[in-house]
């Protein structure tokens, strides 16, 4: 294995890890610089959002929802079994699970399955397809109807 392999490979590992806690501790202008300019959310069952903008805008609106509607105190998205394929030196692919935590306990959990593109001498999320394979009944994902 090559140095620029290990580089990419702990890069892509540390866009997942930051996604999550920049998201979960509601910074999301922070967040998107880990998106690419053109970059593509789908989250499935949903339309697809393109662009940094309107991702931002995406998220923005999940937060305030989070805060008006369903009180939540805390959520907390871990992620595992983090694969990650390595097309070529500007481009890989990853697949990894989650679950997400809420004061209520397990709320949904799913899969990411994401594109990844070296951008100006950084990693980004390309494209992410969001799985939600289930959610707890009542809960706040089945509340926001997802």
């Amino acid at each position: 294995m090559e140095l620029w392999e290990l580089t990419a490979r702990e890069s892509i590992r540390d866009i997942v890890a930051r996604y999550n806690s920049l998201g979960d501790s509601g910074h999301i202008a922070a967040m998107m610089c880990l998106f690419a300019p053109d970059a593509m959310l789908d989250v499935i069952g949903a339309e697809s959002i393109r662009g940094r903008e309107a991702i931002e805008g995406f998220f923005l609106s999940v937060a305030q929802q989070s805060q008006e509607k369903f009180q939540l105190k805390y959520l907390h998205h871990h992620t595992s079994t983090h694969q990650i394929d390595l097309v070529d030196e500007v481009s890989a692919k990853g697949r990894s699970y989650f679950a997400v935590l809420t004061q209520d306990g397990l709320d949904h959990w799913g899969r990411y399955v994401d594109q990844y593109r070296y951008h100006r001498q950084d990693w980004l999320i390309q494209h992410r397809k969001v799985y939600v394979d289930g959610v707890t009944p009542g809960g706040w994902v089945d509340m926001r109807s997802l």
